[in-house]
C-alpha cells in the first residue's frame, strides 16, 4: 500500500496537471485501486437545515445577504423535518447525511439544535456531517460529544487566489477552524471550488494545502463553480472539462486514501465527463435534486449511470487503508 505524503511541493503538483490525460488518469486509477473497490461510490446526502441571510461575501454563494439572488431565507429547521429528511435520503440509498447552514459562525444556541439532529440521523443508521461556519473550542466540543462524524469546510481555493473570492473571512480562520475540528477528534471534510477564474497553479496549491495538512482530509469535495445570477461570479468563464477532470485525478494522486466526491456542478456534467471522474478516482457524490440551493442530478438518473457504469454504492471513508 503506497505511503500517504505530506510533503508535496507545488512545482511536482503542476508537473501532475501537466502530464500527458492518459498517463494522469492510468496513474490515479491504480493508486485509487490499491485503497478503494473501484467500482463502489459512497452516497452522501446534503439538506440546507438553515437558508440565505448569511453575512458573508462569499462571491459564488447565493445565501449571501450582500447580493440579490433570488433566494429566500428560511430559519433554522424543525429536528422532525430533518429527520423525515434523513430518513428519506437513507431510503434513497444514502449512507451519509450532510447538514449545512449559511452562517458566518452559529451561537451556542445553535449548536445545542443542531446536535439533536445529529444524534436523531445518527439514531438512523447513518454518518452525520456538518458545515455550519466558523466554530469556537466549546463548540466543537459539543459536536463531538454529541456524536459528529465528519465538520465540512472547504478552502475553496488557494491562499493566493482567495481575497479575489472572499473578503469577510480570512484563509487563516478557515485553517483554524480545521484544526479545532481535527483537535476535536472529528473527521474532516474539506476541498474546494474550481472554474472561479482561478489559474492552474491555484488549483495546484489548493492541493498542496489539503494534502500536506497533518492528516489528509478524510473526504475530500471538489466542486465545479455553478454560477447563479445575482452573484459577483455570475458570466465567468466556464471552465474546461478537462481541466476539471484533472483535478479529480491529482487530488486521488495526492489523497489516495480519501474520499473524492463529485460535489456542486454536477447538474451540468454530461454523464461521459462523470464516468471519467470516477476513473480518475472520484468515489463520493451528493445525492438527491438540491444541493443546498442548487440543483443537482435526479436519483433516478444517477442510479440508472450507476448501473450503466456497473457502479455500487456503499462503503464510508478509508475502506481499505489502514
Amino acid at each position: 500500500m503506497s505511503a500517504l505524503r505530506h510533503d508535496w511541493q507545488a512545482s511536482e503538483v503542476q508537473a501532475l496537471f501537466s502530464l500527458p490525460f492518459n498517463d494522469l488518469i492510468f496513474k490515479a486509477q491504480t493508486l485509487h485501486r490499491v485503497h478503494f473497490d473501484p467500482n463502489e461510490v459512497q452516497i452522501s446526502s446534503l439538506l440546507s437545515i438553515k437558508t440565505g441571510s448569511c453575512a458573508e461575501d462569499c462571491g459564488y454563494c447565493p445565501q449571501s445577504a450582500r447580493y440579490d439572488s433570488g433566494l429566500t431565507p428560511q430559519a433554522l429547521m424543525p429536528v422532525d423535518k430533518v429527520l423525515q429528511a434523513a430518513q428519506q435520503a437513507k431510503d434513497q440509498g444514502a449512507s451519509r447525511f450532510c447538514m449545512g447552514a449559511a452562517w458566518r459562525q452559529p451561537k451556542d444556541r445553535d449548536i445545542e439544535r443542531v446536535v439533536e439532529m445529529v444524534q436523531g440521523v445518527k439514531a438512523l443508521g447513518m454518518e452525520t456531517c456538518v458545515t455550519l461556519g466558523m466554530l469556537t473550542d466549546t463548540q466543537t466540543a459539543r459536536l463531538k460529544e454529541g456524536g459528529l462524524d465528519y465538520y465540512n469546510h472547504n478552502l475553496d481555493t488557494s491562499e493566493d487566489y482567495y481575497s479575489q473570492v472572499i473578503t469577510t473571512r480570512s484563509y487563516q480562520d478557515r485553517l483554524d477552524t480545521l484544526a479545532r475540528v481535527r483537535e476535536a477528534g472529528i473527521n474532516v471534510c474539506c476541498g474546494g471550488i474550481v472554474g472561479m477564474g482561478e489559474s492552474d497553479k491555484d488549483r495546484a496549491l489548493l492541493l498542496v494545502q489539503l494534502a500536506n495538512m497533518p492528516k489528509h482530509p478524510e473526504s475530500v469535495p471538489i466542486n465545479m463553480l455553478v454560477q447563479v445570477e445575482g452573484t459577483p461570479l455570475m458570466g465567468t468563464e466556464p471552465l474546461d472539462p478537462l481541466t476539471f477532470i484533472r483535478t479529480v485525478a491529482v487530488a486521488r494522486i495526492m489523497m489516495p486514501a480519501s474520499r473524492v466526491r463529485l460535489s456542486a456542478g454536477r447538474n451540468s456534467m454530461s454523464d461521459e465527463m462523470q464516468a471519467l471522474c470516477f476513473l480518475a478516482g472520484a468515489n463520493s457524490i451528493f445525492y438527491g435534486d438540491k444541493l443546498l440551493t442548487t440543483d443537482n442530478p435526479m436519483t433516478n438518473h444517477d442510479l440508472a449511470l450507476f448501473e450503466r457504469l456497473g457502479l455500487h454504492a456503499g462503503g464510508s471513508s478509508y475502506a481499505l487503508a489502514s
